[in-house]
């Protein structure tokens, strides 16, 4: 055990890059100004205005809001693909052709504003993925061979230099440990809630935080190859190669787009042909449209995804978007990270085993007495426990601590000491069995073993009862996928309702556990909070992470953030997004049986105009209204409790 005498100096921090700022994307501006536009249409409409000056302003909206989608949709057409974009550009160009201007207004506007939100989505994720590279530091202190000094860039460095990195200093590049001893913090590499002693011969990882010790370290990868780098690099390449995911209209987008299309340029040729006036095949072509318009049957997917996520976020849970509410409803399987997720990362003194003459009070108080002067992680949990029983705590005198051995003091005049039972006692057959799972501490007074502490990271109270209820909503009992030790891992799981363990994961080998769940048919939803759980929740079909302690680059690429760290609430969202895609297929169905039905009605008889619009928004209204059932706050209850 390491310890210090005082908190390890901050290293300097480095400016990260600035987030951009929400005008500053061309894709919001247009999306903002489309929709100024068509607020201001619709106010001189509602006001008498002469026609000519809200259709001003309404074509106006078309040219701000649509050149974007119609652009990318003309481009999807060079590409031989037809997609709803497209469609949507024409469908209100339609619409204004006949004089339904208004609606198409609306088209482009809501179009806009989902293009603006996805262009956000991805700007704050890479400026996360740059953000991560921060960690490391910028410049790194290399020995020379003459026995001095010299400070060179971190990307510089090359393999086989040898660099000082001093206490509280963060290390500059993935290396193996030549000389020193210290107390090394990789919760950010591993996962591991308790720093890792580190000395000759250990490896050590850019960009986590060294403690009281002094290390020397043999560079063993460039700057561009280190962990650190690899996590940022599997972040952006799993956002990337994860296939998008689609509302389930969208997956339908290819034929029923050619179908609408090749039905409206029929509809109104076909009559020219045998004869008919032109105005009359247009309007009936027109009216085909609106009605055929795939309008319905978005909103018929959208207001019950948008209602469950306004309802989950009532409850502290903040999902980041529809197709995020549609993926949390279908997932199969949820893999949970452990320290910071499934426990609270912070380590407590869960063991008291004295040996003969002394009890489990005494040896306490000469252990907390002992270590109260360390600001060690482990230090900390024995001098709570000891304040949590209200034992008084003599001075310690004579304190020292030893980087990768632990600490000594003088305690009412007996020499007290605190570290790893190897170190200190070297033979530990005469100590009692270390509890499995936890971190031994071993306590000497005056050289002689008087008993031994175990500390270990706590669970959260609910986490054993949302592991239950997590696998009963999906189906299959959910996995843990850590990077701490093998025996931690089982002792947490044991506790929680786990079996399959899968421990000692760097964040590489937590990717490809995820995706080698999804190559055997499971949809996965990835629960974690530190830096390394970053890729294996991009890679995941949905992603969520714990909000009040977790890393940046975690929260920006979680689909979705518990913001009050209740792990109770996952399967609350779980089974909340359930009950959504179950309105939503409702819906869906509803509002193709209207478009089903007033789309036959114009092409076997004749629909008026006004009838046709009408039909088509009353089936709009109806979907949206049954899927708003969602956002009462008994909707979460029923929804929790089915």
């Amino acid at each position: 055990m390491v310890t210090s005498t005082a908190p390890p100096s901050r290293p300097t921090q480095q400016a990260s890059p600035g987030r951009k700022r929400l005008f500053a994307l061309p894709e919001v501006r247009w999306a903002a100004a489309a929709l100024v536009l068509f607020l201001a249409g619709l106010a001189l409409q509602l006001l008498g205005a002469p026609p000519w000056s809200w259709w001003a302003l309404y074509l106006a909206c078309y040219v701000t809001g649509g050149w974007e989608p119609g652009l990318t949709g003309l481009r999807a057409l060079r590409e031989k693909t037809l997609d709803v974009d497209l469609l949507m550009v024409l469908a209100a160009i339609g619409a204004a052709s006949i004089g339904e201007i208004t609606d198409g207004a609306l088209l482009i506007v809501i179009f806009a504003t989902s293009g603006a939100l996805e262009a956000l989505a991805t700007a704050r994720t890479e400026d996360s993925v740059r953000g991560l590279l921060d960690l490391a530091p910028v410049t790194a202190t290399v020995l020379t061979e003459d026995g001095g000094e010299r400070a060179v860039a971190a990307s510089a460095l090359q393999v086989g230099d040898v660099v000082q990195v001093r206490p509280g200093e963060r290390v500059a590049a993935d290396g193996v440990v030549l000389t020193g001893a210290s107390d090394v913090d990789q919760a950010t590499i591993t996962g591991e809630s308790i720093p890792a002693d580190k000395s000759e011969g250990d490896e050590v990882f850019a960009g986590t935080l060294n403690g009281v010790g002094s290390l020397r370290v043999r560079v063993a990868r460039r700057a561009e190859d280190s962990v650190v780098a690899r996590i940022a690099s599997l972040v952006e390449q799993a956002g990337q190669t994860k296939a998008r995911t689609q509302l389930f209209i969208e997956k339908v987008e290819q034929r029923y787009s050619v179908g609408m299309v090749a039905c409206t340029v029929l509809l109104f040729a076909v009559p020219l042909l045998w004869g008919a006036d032109l105005h009359e095949s247009l309007l009936r072509a027109m009216t085909f449209m609106i009605v055929a318009s795939p309008c319905a049957v978005v909103l018929a997917t959208m207001p019950p995804l948008l209602a469950a996520i306004a309802n989950a976020g009532r409850h502290g849970v903040l999902v980041k978007s529809a197709v995020v509410m549609e993926q949390l409803g279908s997932a199969d399987q949820v893999a949970f990270d452990k320290t910071g997720t499934l426990t609270r990362g912070t380590p407590e003194l869960a063991e008291i085993r004295p040996l003969s003459g002394y009890t489990e009070q005494r040896l306490l108080q000469l252990a907390a007495a002992a270590e109260h002067p360390s600001e060690h992680p482990l230090a900390r949990a024995v001098v709570r426990k000891a304040r949590e029983r209200g034992l008084s705590l003599s001075a310690a005198e004579e304190f020292s601590a030893l980087p990768g051995r632990g600490v000594s003091a003088k305690v009412d005049g007996y020499h007290v000491q605190l570290g790893s039972p190897t170190s200190l006692v070297g033979d530990t057959s005469w100590l009692p069995d270390a509890p499995h799972g936890h971190t031994p501490v071993a306590v000497l007074c005056d050289g002689r073993p008087i008993g031994l502490l175990g500390i270990t990271d706590q669970p959260r109270p609910e986490a054993a009862s949302a592991v239950a209820a997590t696998g009963a909503l999906t189906g299959n009992d959910p996995i843990l996928l850590t990077g701490d030790n093998h025996s931690s891992a089982m002792q947490l799981a044991e506790r929680v309702g786990i079996s399959d363990v899968r421990a000692g994961l760097l964040p590489d080998q937590k990717l490809e556990a995820v995706q080698e769940l999804q190559a055997e048919g499971k949809r996965v939803a990835a629960v974690g909070d530190g830096i390394n759980d970053a890729p294996a929740l991009a890679a995941s079909n949905v992603g969520i992470g714990m909000g009040v302690a977790g890393a940046d680059l975690t929260l920006q690429t979680a689909d979705a953030v518990v913001v009050r760290d209740d792990l109770g609430t996952i399967p609350g969202t779980l089974a909340l997004a359930q009950r959504a895609r179950r309105v939503m297929m409702a819906n869906l169905v509803i509002a193709g049986t209207f478009i089903a039905v007033l789309v036959c009605w114009d092409l076997f008889g004749h629909l008026p105009l006004p009838l046709g619009v009408a039909g088509h928004e009353g089936s709009t209204i109806l979907v949206a209204l049954n899927g708003l059932r969602l956002l009462r706050r008994s909707a979460w209850k029923t929804s929790t409790t089915e």
